[in-house]
């Protein structure tokens, strides 16, 4: 009898319920941000830092990578800490002194967080060669030191996910940055700060699409009533069929929905079976869906009708192709490698779809509203089926594509959702199809950033930091130049510079700090890149195009491509 007790008692006791794991707790917040699938990207990732000047701002950036849980990254960083460096860095202490950079701050930075993996150049460290028999037949071994240049370190380790530098930073590394970047299609981070000023610079390898943007969940409704198909149409017809005789209840439960698509077929019998287009006709059918509602309802008003009134404007929209879209579909993939991956062969797909149909995939979601759950259920299932049908057919033409056999359908099916907000950056490098150089492109928006400060002050805009910019690349490749020597170089790019008096107090400025920099606003840049990076590394949100400027006297940023 007791075993039987026992066995009633199990089967009545519900199945233990398992709380979140502990790294599910530990990266609890940041998983409601990007999610599992973006916090596995992160995990993946291998960022390589190239540290030089005062080398403050690059591992503030690394500091906020490593405590979200960046897979893995290396530091090359060629100095030595002296004293200065312990004025000026946090990382560093009294211990520290006349040992690696590099390999004091990653040590520091794997305290942060021991599940990410670190490792510094360059590193004296001796291997032994074997050389030929002697004539007594032992072996002789000649010592070398193991060759750890920046040139080694990215020919022979595995591809960096991103490559992150500071300034000033020998300007023979450039080269070597962008030919990598080029080879393996990696996205270059240039970072420098100096006094109370700082920038960074993200230069994308080609067309950089991003198909998770997170836009504003307002912004993702689509209800269609402008083009609703036949289900919508028969299941808002079957509740509103005999309106005037529903209960009060029922009338004042109707999803603002279906009386719009109600209210619409009475505009159409009436207006030559067309929609209201203009705003004095949406105004006049906005008042048509206010007259419906009954003022002596029992239950206290119908605030479905209210809403229904004020979705008139958003709903009545026809179909439209958004410009990010537009631009990825008159994009024309530079090779066969870009052309063939996931993205351009949905793009494609979906492309062929909106010119046969006029509309973009259905994303399935519904906002709420005042309804019955029953109602609202059977509705949200309507729009749900929907879009699974829009997907099916959008995965049929992709893997009709050759190549698509192999795209995931979970990738096809988060496309489909966010194709209206898909955002495509570096799409034409800046250029706009015309053959301009980096200084080129440089100068021309340094002379329009300049004529408008003209401007400034009648049109109550803020001058542009693009001083800040000009100075800042004036010290890219040297430790420290005095003022005079700094508006010389910038006087390359902007003729008479030396009259411009912004260019010269930035330049005043960076010349005082001697390379130094500012921990705060070191601290802050890192962290703003930080942010950036992890855009890109999880290709989720969007992140800037391209240059960023900080202002740390009036606490102000700008964000320019150029």
């Amino acid at each position: 009898m007791p075993d039987e007790m026992t066995e009633i008692v199990m089967a009545q006791t519900p199945p233990i319920l398992h709380g979140p794991s502990e790294k599910e707790r530990k990266y609890d917040r940041q998983l409601r941000l990007w999610a599992a699938s973006g916090q596995a990207a992160l995990e993946s990732a291998n960022l390589l830092l190239v540290n030089s000047g005062s080398g403050v701002v690059g591992v503030e950036t690394l500091k906020n990578l490593v405590l979200p849980g960046i897979g893995r990254f290396t530091i090359y960083d060629e100095k030595l800490v002296d004293e200065a460096d312990l004025g000026v860095n946090f990382f560093l202490d009294q211990g520290s002194l006349g040992k690696p950079r590099s390999r004091c701050l990653t040590e520091m930075l794997l305290e942060l967080n021991p599940e990410v993996e670190g490792d510094w150049y360059p590193k004296q460290e001796v291997q032994w060669s074997r050389q030929t028999p002697e004539l007594d037949g032992s072996r002789a071994y000649t010592p070398m030191l193991q060759d750890t240049s920046l040139e080694s370190l990215l020919e022979s380790s595995p591809v960096f996910t991103s490559v992150l530098y500071t300034h000033p930073v020998r300007s023979e590394y450039i080269p070597l940055f962008e030919a990598y970047s080029r080879l393996h299609k990696t996205p270059l981070v240039a970072i420098h700060s100096a006094g109370f000023y700082s920038s960074f610079q993200l230069t994308l390898p080609g067309a950089f699409a991003i198909v998770d943007t997170h836009p504003d969940e307002t912004a993702t409704t689509d209800l269609r009533v402008l083009s609703p198909w036949p289900e919508l149409v028969e299941f808002a017809r079957a509740m509103t069929r005999d309106i005037d005789k529903l209960d009060d209840h029922e009338h004042g439960h109707l999803p603002y929905l279906v009386l719009l698509l109600h209210f619409l077929d009475q505009w159409r019998d009436s207006h030559g079976n067309q929609y209201p287009s203009t705003y004095k006709e949406k105004t006049e059918f906005r008042n048509l869906v206010q007259s419906g509602a009954r003022t002596d309802n029992a239950e206290g008003g119908e605030e479905n009708f209210d809403e229904a009134a004020a979705a008139v404007l958003k709903a009545l929209v026809p179909p439209s192709l958004p410009s990010g879209l537009r631009e990825v579909f008159e994009y024309e993939p530079k090779d066969l490698a870009e052309k063939s991956s996931g993205f351009w062969i949905i793009a494609s797909a979906i492309k062929n779809y909106y010119a046969e149909n006029g509309s973009l995939p259905l994303p399935g979601s519904l906002p709420d509203m005042k309804a019955k759950s029953g109602v609202y259920i059977q509705l949200q299932n309507i729009y749900k089926k929907k879009a699974r049908e829009d997907v099916t057919d959008i995965l049929r033409r992709v893997q009709a594509t050759p190549g698509g056999e192999h795209v995931d359908s979970a990738e096809v099916e988060l496309f489909c959702k966010n194709a209206a907000h898909v955002k495509l950056i570096n799409a034409t490098n800046g250029d706009a199809g015309a053959n301009f150089t980096k200084v080129d492109r440089l100068k021309r928006v340094v002379d329009q950033e300049l004529a408008n400060d003209e401007f400034a002050e009648e049109s109550l805009m803020p001058l542009s930091l693009v001083p800040i910019y000009l100075v800042l690349q004036a010290t890219a490749h040297v430790v420290s130049a005095s003022a005079q020597e700094i508006v010389a170089e910038v006087a390359k790019i902007v003729p008479h510079a030396e009259q411009n008096e912004r260019i010269v107090k930035a330049a005043q400025e960076v010349a005082r700090a001697e390379g130094g920099e500012l921990h705060n606003i070191a601290a802050l840049t890192g962290g703003m890149v930080a942010q950036e990076m992890i855009k890109i590394i999880t290709k989720q949100y969007i992140p800037i195009d391209n240059t960023c400027i900080f202002d740390g006297i009036s606490s102000r940023c700008q964000v320019l491509r150029l």
